[in-house]
């Protein structure tokens, strides 16, 4: 995970190679779509072709998305980009997030598609930038785009909450993050998946999702503890003590069941790029 700041924001690598790599994808993919399909061709120009950087396009996206669930006289693309260019560890994780959803997801046609469409992408984008007000403690707003947001996603991520980059939220719908829960680089979660605390401890009391474990879907994860590096937790169990890093647990409430495999071969780049192949066949 990257480091994070005191105010929890995760700071940026300081390799923006991907952002213009990813916007040059994004663009080109925009224009080709274009040409065959004219149904999308006026959203493609607003929201992709006519935007000067991918910065202005991730705005753009995001802003009306969330106006949909806004006052009708709220206008959030300024902020929203204005958040974005005073914060570039945003699109720098933005890219990177995006690059893992088209390289592991075979639901995801590219990364057009997955940028302008789909909602675990484009709710974690809304977070980052509602984590950025949180910092820098424009608490009202954060917490009204959170809750705009969560009208519009189905996906409630607290402000406070620390994510790292490279997280993978699939279908997402139902998906509550707690203000102190940490998801930290490499992380997958699915829908209905739930870290929140116990009731019985105050402060720091959400759960910690250590790089590169994974959350299956309908999960309830509780109170200050940690999920391990690598871990899996099966779907619908309920955690209320730590996993260790590498292991499987599952049931109600969850035990330990044995180590994870080398490889999870439905979230793959391998398995994506098989099946995408089936697929054109």
């Amino acid at each position: 995970m990257t480091a994070l700041d005191s105010a929890g924001l995760a700071q940026g690598t300081g390799d923006r190679c991907k952002v213009p790599e990813i916007w040059d994808a994004l663009f080109a993919q925009a224009k080709e779509l274009q040409a065959t399909t004219p149904l999308l061709g006026g959203t493609l120009d607003q929201l992709i072709l006519a935007q000067p950087s991918f910065e202005a396009a991730l705005a753009a996206t995001l802003a009306q998305a969330i106006e949909a669930s806004a006052p009708e006289a709220i206008q959030l693309f300024g902020e929203f980009k204005t958040v974005l260019e005073r914060t570039p560890e945003i699109s720098e994780f933005a890219a990177l997030d995006l690059e893992k959803l088209d390289a592991v997801n075979p639901a995801c046609p590219d990364l057009l598609t997955g940028f302008l469409s789909f909602r675990g992408f484009q709710a974690l984008q809304v977070y980052r930038i509602t984590n950025a007000l949180w910092v820098e403690r424009k608490h009202q707003l954060a917490a009204m785009i959170q809750n705009w947001s969560a009208i519009q996603y189905g996906i409630d991520i607290h402000p406070a909450a620390r994510i790292g980059k490279q997280v993978f939220i699939d279908h997402g719908m139902g998906l509550v993050v707690g203000s102190t829960a940490v998801i930290e680089d490499d992380v997958n979660i699915w829908h209905g998946v739930t870290l929140g605390s116990t009731l019985t401890q105050a402060g720091d009391r959400h759960p910690k999702i250590r790089k590169g474990a994974t959350v299956c879907a309908g999960a309830t994860i509780l109170g200050n503890i940690e999920v391990g590096p690598g871990a899996l937790v099966a779907a619908s169990s309920v955690v209320l003590k730590s996993v260790g890093a590498r292991k499987v647990v599952a049931g109600i409430p969850a035990k330990e069941i044995g180590d994870v495999p080398e490889r999870l071969d439905a979230i793959d780049a391998d398995f994506k790029s098989t099946s995408t192949q089936a697929q054109k066949r």
